[in-house]
This record gives C-alpha cells, structure tokens and sequence, in this order.
C-alpha cells in the first residue's frame, strides 16, 4: 500500500511539472503573439485553487491531475466584438499559429535538456557496460562476444552504461544486424562484432533487450551469506538471521553459490521446505514457507532476503559528470538521441518491426515515478526528462486531437491558402478522438498484464 501511495504520488508530482512546462510553452507563445489567453488550467475538473493576473488571465490548480489546457480568446467559439478581435487566436496568422501550437511539445524538449543539464552537473553515478557472461547459445554467444569486454558503442552509437547499451539495442530493434564495438578494460584497441538479429525475438514484458541477446552484465561475485532480512518477510518469520551462511535448500547442495539457492527458493511458493544454515559455527535446519509472487508469467517462490555481494571493482565505475559548457552539450545530444530513438519506434510500430506490446501507460509510467524518485534526485531527473520527450514526441502526432493534428491542419492552409473546411475538421476530431483512445486502452492492457 506505501509502494503504491509513494508511486502515485512520484507520478502527480512528474505529471503536475511536465503538463505545467507543456503548457507554459503554450502560453508564453500564446502572449508574445498578442493572443487573449483567459485560462491556464493544470487538470480538469472542480478548481482547487484559483487566481487573475493584470492581463485577465485566470490560472487554475483543478481536482484531476491528468491533462491541463490553456483557453484562447477565438471568435469561433466566444462572443468577440470587433475591437477584441486582434487578441484572437483565429484571426492570427497561419505562421503564428503554428508557433503557438508547436511551442507545447518544443517546450517538452527543452525541459528535458534542461534536467539533463543539472543531471550532468551535478553528476550521475554510473556503471561501465562489462560483459559479465554469454548465455549459450544465444546471438551475443554466435558472434562470440568475448567475456569481461566493455562494449563501447553499438551500430555508431557511444556507450558510456548500460542505459546507453539498452537504448541503443532497443534501436535497433528490426535491424537485420547489430555491430557491436568493445575492447578490453585493460586495452586501448577495440573490435567489431556483427551480431545477426535477423530472428531476434524480444518480448519487454519478460526480459530487457540485453538479456534477449544473451548478454548478462558482470556482477561483483555474490556469497550464499545473508546481507538482509526484510521484516515480515518469510525468512524473518522462518528464524533466518543476517551473517547465516546457506548450506543446503530441499537437501541440495548450495556449496556456496547464491545462484543454486535463488533458483531453488523459486520451485517452492507457499510450499514449507528445509533450509539448513551454519550460523555461529553452529549448523540449523530451518522450515521456511516461501510467499508465491508472479515473475516473468511464473508463480515463484519469494522468502525476502539479500545475499553478501564482494565490492564492485573500481575500475568499472565512473560518475557522469560535466563542467556547465560540456553539460550542456551532452544533455543536447542526449535529448535528441532519445527524440530520434521515440520517432525511430513510432516508425517500427506503424511498420510492424516494433509490437504494440511495447507500449506503456500510466500504471508503468507511475512505477518508473516511483522507482526513480528512490533512487535520488538526480535519477528522478532523468526520469522527468525522458518522459518530456515522451510527452512532446506523443502531441506531434498528427491526430486532429492532438497538437500534431492541429499543425497538420495549418500546414495544409499554408500549401492551399485556406483553411481547412470546419466539417473535415470535425471528423478528423473523432477519428483522432478514437485513435487516441485505442492506443490507450493498448498501453493501459499492456501495464496490467505485466503486474
């Protein structure tokens, strides 16, 4: 219940500032252009709070979070006399429209370098992108990728962490072929390996385009030791203890390996089984009952403890960092690489090489919120910043309901001269209307499916 409270409120908080900055661009424009704006509205519904400013504007704080609108003055809609009509947004040019409009989504991206900049500023913990191990058999062990390399870049694409690797292979995505640079820790001379992804198959909703490969990263060596015990677990209620050292599970064997007592606490949901310990030189043979939670389609055993893990090896770790000059052009670069990669991925879904079990919705939105937000700061930043792009990429879609549709309407007058004819409008209204919530109903599916 505090996870889901923590998670909802992570993502009022995201959605509250990146809706604020969308509309802002708006608005800002909106003035600028010597357009009337009479409401500036954060959510819909009943108004929590309200106030005017000197130019008759009302500004709103309403009761449902999910959307907000800034309302002009438009003779289409309003009673306007002749000598208002110059602060309409109709009777501005096809130009100053479109700079109206588009300010929204172009506002979007300016966030996200903006929380970017900071992040880089202020510095992100990072992780090199080392190759721990090859699964047998898989396209990464075919292109005999070799074991503790560090892949530095992916089809051209430089790649400082594992984020940058997951990103740029989720770009990738229907390629027939991936090519895959990395070198030694301990070398300056790189390699190329061509991986054949020509009957890749990767299903997000089971396991990261990484592991689909069959690249597992390095992991410092973990011990069959408890670090942890969470309270109310079934291992605290079962009598474990941090400091215990796993001998055996069910009579089988762990002989030191955290991995054979992971895999085995996963055969018994709801099921009592023996767990035998050696803890202060003393060995003792424990019932445990293992609570049953789903993984990956699977109902799996879960008893609610952490093992003791050796340091992480300094030489793979390193901190994002920047001085403000070189901040800012790595959050631009890294800002258009994401609006590329998210137009790159609309392609594939319209194409077909991307399912629409990709899609997400705002159940995953808020457990990314959430999962962020715990991390720190600087990992709420990020987070912020990709959803921006996100959130601008979706309203340059070119469904009516969208600020896409209405740019696609006034570059349509400025090719004919004309505007285009209110009914068409009207039925491009309600087909977008449909279209947007088809796609939402997808992503909200997609969200439950994967809980």
């Amino acid at each position: 219940m505090i996870e889901f409270i923590w998670n909802l409120a992570s993502f009022v908080v995201a959605l509250g500032i990146l809706i604020t900055v969308h509309e802002y661009g708006h608005f800002w424009v909106a003035r600028k252009n010597g357009v009337q704006v009479e409401r500036f509205s954060i959510g819909f519904g009943k108004a929590l709070w309200r106030k005017h400013d000197r130019h008759g504007t009302e500004f709103v704080l309403a009761l449902i979070p999910l959307g907000g609108y800034v309302k002009m003055l438009d003779s289409r809609v309003d009673d306007v006399s002749d000598n208002e009509k110059h602060l309409t947004f109709n009777e501005k040019s096809v130009y100053q429209r479109i700079a109206i409009i588009a300010a929204g989504p172009f506002a979007n991206f300016a966030f996200a370098i903006v929380a970017f900049y900071l992040m880089f500023l202020i510095g992100v913990p990072s992780v090199k992108p080392i190759i721990g191990n090859v699964s047998v058999g898989s396209i990464a062990s075919e292109a005999q990728l070799p074991v503790n390399s560090e892949i530095i870049s992916i089809s051209g694409q430089k790649t400082l962490d594992w984020q940058d690797v997951n990103l740029a292979l989720v770009g990738a995505i229907g390629d027939k072929s991936i090519t895959m640079t990395v070198k030694s820790p301990d070398s300056v001379s790189s390699e190329k390996f061509h991986l054949n992804t020509k009957d890749w198959i990767f299903a997000p909703e089971k396991e990261s385009a990484i592991a689909s490969l069959g690249l597992m990263p390095y992991r410092a060596n973990v011990k069959a030791t408890l670090a942890l015990v969470a309270k109310g677990s079934p291992a605290e209620k079962a009598g474990l203890k941090v400091s215990d050292q796993l001998l055996s599970i069910a009579d089988v064997n762990i002989e030191g390996q955290w991995q054979t007592f992971s895999d085995q606490i996963k055969l018994y949901p709801e099921q009592n089984v023996r767990v035998t310990v050696l803890r202060d030189g003393v060995v003792l043979a424990l019932n445990v009952k293992p609570e049953a939670k789903n993984y990956q389609d699977k109902v799996v055993g879960y008893l609610g403890v952490q093992p003791v893990s050796e340091a992480y090896p300094e030489a793979y770790l390193f901190e994002q960092a920047y001085g403000p000059i070189a901040a800012l052009e790595q959050s631009a670069i890294k800002t258009w690489n994401l609006v590329s990669l998210s137009f790159d991925m609309i392609g594939k879904l319209i194409t077909g090489d991307v399912s629409v079990k990709n899609l997400s919705g705002p159940i995953s939105i808020a457990q990314g919120a959430g999962n962020s937000a715990d991390y720190g700061f600087v990992y709420f930043l990020g987070f912020l910043a990709l959803i921006s792009i996100n959130l601008g990429i979706i309203n340059l879609l070119p469904l009516p309901v969208l600020d896409g549709g209405h740019l696609f309407y006034y570059f349509i007058e400025l090719l004919t001269g004309k505007p285009v004819p209110e009914k068409i409008q009207e039925i491009g209204f309600k087909f977008g209307t449909i279209a947007l919530l088809s796609l939402m109903s997808i992503a909200i599916f997609n969200d439950l499916s994967r809980l």
